[in-house]
This record gives structure tokens, sequence and C-alpha cells, in this order.
């Protein structure tokens, strides 16, 4: 995964703009936030990792939590901590480079939780060896908040098939992940989630992100009909435990408890 540090530096400049500022993607961070402020009290020390630009780390620690957030992309990081520091809050966040893979290295725990949002264990290969390394950085009865890309996106079939767009339609089914700038995205089940970090974790809780509201590819949609968007996302949030949502959404939200 080391390669896509040059592949998110690229993006660093414009990612807030593409997503975190969007309807959509402000949306879905607030569905995020949501949980984590079920899950993280003021006074804890949580890990992030593929932190981005630091939207939920200045959200975390705006909150009293003190984070080490964490990234494989030194440009993203650099924008982060600019935010941090322009909001004063470098005195609750840290910020360290660091792969997934080169996660059993960090000498920095115990901690009572950790976050990974918007899809950065989708760029990891082997989530068992993950979850183990994960778990050893956690304090037993520690929650993890993991926001993974589904593989069955209905939204996704529908919009690239009306657009004569058929290999985008169906590219998260093809065996081995897809390509994607010169990386290969995975994109994991949730029965595969279960099964890569059910040893050491247990699962509280998933949810679904992007199932009856639109994925993010369909900002112009979602502007052209606001109140049809926050109508479905409204109803979305009160519906997003229930199956089979979960499994049909753009992302899913997998909520564990370290055993």
């Amino acid at each position: 995964m080391r390669e896509a540090g040059t592949v998110f530096d690229t993006r660093a400049a414009g990612y807030d703009n593409e997503f975190s500022a969007t309807a959509i993607g402000a949306r879905m961070r607030a569905a995020v936030w949501r949980r984590c402020d079920e899950r993280f009290r003021p006074g804890m020390r949580v890990l992030e990792m593929n932190c981005g630009t630091g939207e939920d780390a200045l959200h975390l620690g705006s909150r009293g939590i003190e984070v080490l957030a964490t990234d494989i992309s030194s440009a993203m990081l650099r924008v982060a901590a600019e935010k941090i520091e322009a909001a004063e809050l470098s005195g609750c966040v840290q910020f360290r480079q660091l792969a997934w893979e080169d996660l059993g290295g960090l000498q920095a725990g115990p901690f009572d939780g950790v976050l990974s949002n918007f899809g950065g264990l989708n760029c990891v290969e082997d989530l068992r060896g993950a979850a183990c390394m994960l778990a050893d950085l956690l304090r037993p009865g520690a929650a993890a908040l993991l926001c993974i890309m589904g593989p069955v996106v209905p939204w996704e079939w529908a919009w690239f098939l009306l657009k004569g767009k058929p290999g985008k339609a169906f590219r998260r089914l093809k065996r081995g992940g897809a390509r994607w700038r010169g990386l290969t995205i995975r994109y994991p089940s949730i029965r595969d989630v279960r099964t890569a970090f059910g040893g050491e974790f247990r699962v509280l809780r998933v949810s679904a992100l992007g199932v009856l509201m639109p994925p993010p590819f369909a900002e112009s949609w979602a502007r052209r009909h606001e109140r049809l968007r926050d109508a479905l996302d409204r109803i979305e949030r009160r519906i997003e435990t229930v199956w089979p949502l979960p499994w049909l959404a753009d992302h899913y939200v997998v909520e564990l408890e370290r055993r």
C-alpha cells in the first residue's frame, strides 16, 4: 500500500473541495461523527488511521479527545496539521506518517479507540493482519469504528449504466479488486470484515452510509434536488442498521469492541 502515499499526495490540496465541502460528503461525515460521539468520550485517547486532511481529527480534538492521527500521505498530513494549528488544538492532536501495513511497528499504545474513515481499509490487502496489529494497540473494551466501501451498490449500478459505463457500474465486483490511479482498491463484504476481525473484536453495530442518499459521485444530482437529498438523508439515518441496507450501501460503518 505504500505507493498510495504518492497518489494521495496529489489529491491533498483539492480533497476538501472535492469531498469534505460537498453536500453529500458533509452529510456522510456528519453521520460518522454521530457514531464517533457515541463511542469516544472526552479524555479518551484515539488512534486515527488514514486521517486525510484532518477533518475527523479536528472534530475529535474539539471534543477534548486526544488523537494520534496517521496517514500514508505526507501532503495530507501537512494540510491536516495546518487545520489543527489554526484551531489551536495542537495539544490534543498529533500526527504521524504511517501505512496500515506498518501499524505493527507503532510504539504508542494502548489506545481507547480507533477510527478509520472513508475507505482507508479498502487499500489494505491483508485485513486479518491489520486486525491483529490493531488489536495489539487497543485496550480491552476499546471501540473501533471502520468506515469501508462495500461491494454491492445499486446506486452505482444505476448511475453508471444510465451513462453507458458498465465497467464502472460493476467494478466493485471484480475478483481481486479494481484498479484506480495505479492502486488496487478492494471491496470487502461485511462478512469478510467480520471474519477478519472476529478473533479479537466483537461486532456491536453495522450501519449504511449512502444507500438511500446518493453516493458522492452524484453530487451534481444532489445539488439539483436539495429537498429530496435531505429527506433521503434523514430517512437513511433512521433506518441505517436495518437489513439489508448496510449490505447495499456505498460505505458501511462497522463498530467493533476489542475483546
